[in-house]
């Protein structure tokens, strides 16, 4: 078929696609009890949920690199298959091992998911309306937030737990096939480098770097357990080091590391970092807070969170809407002050703060998230041209998952809840104090790192007509 993209299918497409892999994320939470129940494997509980997200961020910037060299439609098509595939055969897993196996393969499909969108999007959009179309792409994140854990629920009690993965499939096809339709992509066909050494060095060492952070987060302390983590450790900076060697010299690599001589790039994927880092301790301590501080239940803490999920996305719609007015330094700036004024609130809380205030808090946390995120984004795509948009998005999309991780690697080895059977609010309440000061003044770095970021022209063209 020929003719212009329809931007509106295949927006609709991508927000469908973008929401699924999204949703993923969180939806098995609430399946894990009756999963292990099942499988019996208790003891790979969090592998479950943990793989899934190391798949999900060693793939994306290969598949931005890939989008920038084969186009972006054959990567992302290629990309949702794999996700579907991996849907597929964890909803038919007869063991745990199988289920983490197939996770692996759902994961790995769904960084297409989560980064080429953005890149298709800055494609087919002019700058005007860019910014908000993002902002709607990046709210579908705090809306996958909201519903992931309740409709887990509802699908396990009154479907089975293979739903949550099967449910994938009529959903996944729809937006396949309206995108394959509607999308249409001028691309020259020629051959191309794949950097092999690069793609193999990169997921290596990325696996051994982000494994050695989870087992910082619950390290015991042990002789066994510092020596476990040394070497995973010590083999990440082996293969990383070969990745670096490797990009100098691929005529193609999946890094292109002179990116990051753009002061755009560097300025935004540094706070894009610092900002993610920070969003983990609000995600991960603040209900941690309420339940072991207040002494509240688990679903309290959930209801106090919404603020959160309300304010991410509202913040992102915002900056779509104003970005074309008032330009995406002053937004990140904004939302940099609403992060302080967020973190201060957090770092200020004692136990008899009252509920309505944190969420408050909170509320400011979400909007900042959303307004600077969105912001990043459009900031990064503009700064570049077609030929490396996809590699430039995928680098920022990992760099906001690597912040995470690094999140809840080190604000774990400075929590402190009391005894080892025994969680003591005083104790806890000084710890997670300790934490909210660290935020605090990482929102002030942040805020420094948003007024370096320069003023920019949009330069580059879409290339889909």
């Amino acid at each position: 078929m020929k003719g212009p993209t329809d931007r509106r299918k295949v927006t609709f497409a991508l927000f469908i696609a973008t929401f699924l892999a999204a949703i993923e994320g969180t939806i098995v939470s609430t399946a894990m009890p009756k999963i292990t129940g099942e499988l019996h494997g208790l003891e790979q509980y969090s592998w479950v949920i943990s793989v899934y997200l190391l798949a999900t961020v060693i793939g994306t910037p290969i598949y931005g690199k890939l989008a920038d060299l084969y186009g972006r439609k054959s990567v992302f098509m290629t990309g949702a298959l794999i996700f579907l595939a991996g849907s597929m055969l964890s909803g038919l897993s007869q063991t745990m091992e199988q289920l983490i196996l197939f996770r692996v393969v759902q994961g790995l499909g769904a960084g297409a998911l989560i980064t080429v969108p953005y890149t298709i999007i800055a494609d087919i959009y002019p700058f005007e309306q860019r910014g908000k179309v993002l902002g709607w792409t990046a709210s579908i994140w705090g809306i996958a937030g909201i519903a992931g854990p309740p409709v887990g629920g509802l699908l396990v009690d009154y479907v089975s737990w293979r739903a949550i993965f099967y449910m994938n499939l009529p959903f996944g096809m729809v937006a396949l096939t309206l995108f394959h339709l509607s999308f249409r992509e001028s691309f020259e066909r020629r051959k191309r480098h794949i950097d092999y050494p690069g793609i193999v060095t990169f997921a290596g060492g990325m696996f051994c770097f982000l494994y050695a952070l989870t087992l910082l987060g619950g390290e015991t302390g042990t002789p066994v357990s510092r020596t476990g983590t040394l070497l995973w450790l010590a083999g990440a900076a082996v293969l990383l080091t070969a990745f670096f060697i490797a990009e100098r010299r691929s005529p193609e690599p999946i890094v292109p590391l002179g990116l990051f001589r753009i002061r755009t790039i560097s300025t935004a994927n540094a706070d894009s970092f610092l900002i993610c880092v920070i969003n983990v301790a609000a995600i991960f301590y603040v209900p941690l807070w309420i339940q072991g501080v207040y002494g509240e239940s688990a679903t309290y803490s959930g209801l106090a969170m919404i603020p959160l999920s309300v304010g991410w996305p509202l913040g992102s719609i915002v900056a779509g809407n104003l970005m074309a007015k008032i330009g995406m330094r002053r937004l990140s700036i904004t939302g940099a002050l609403f992060l302080i004024a967020g973190s201060a609130g957090f770092a200020t809380m004692t136990a008899s703060t009252p509920v309505w205030m944190l969420m408050i808090f909170t509320f400011l946390a979400g909007m900042s998230f959303g307004l600077s995120l969105t912001s990043f984004t459009v900031a990064i795509q503009s700064a570049v041209g077609w030929e490396v948009r996809g590699s430039a998005t995928a680098m920022n999309n990992f760099i906001r998952n690597l912040g995470q991780t690094v999140g809840i690697a080190v604000f774990g080895m400075m929590l402190h809840t009391g005894s080892a059977n025994t969680l003591e609010p005083a104790k806890l309440e000084a710890s997670l104090h300790g934490i909210f000061l660290v935020i605090l003044a990482l929102s002030f770095v942040a805020l420094l790192l948003s007024l370096n970021l320069p003023k920019q022209e949009e330069r580059a063209e879409p290339a889909a007509s």
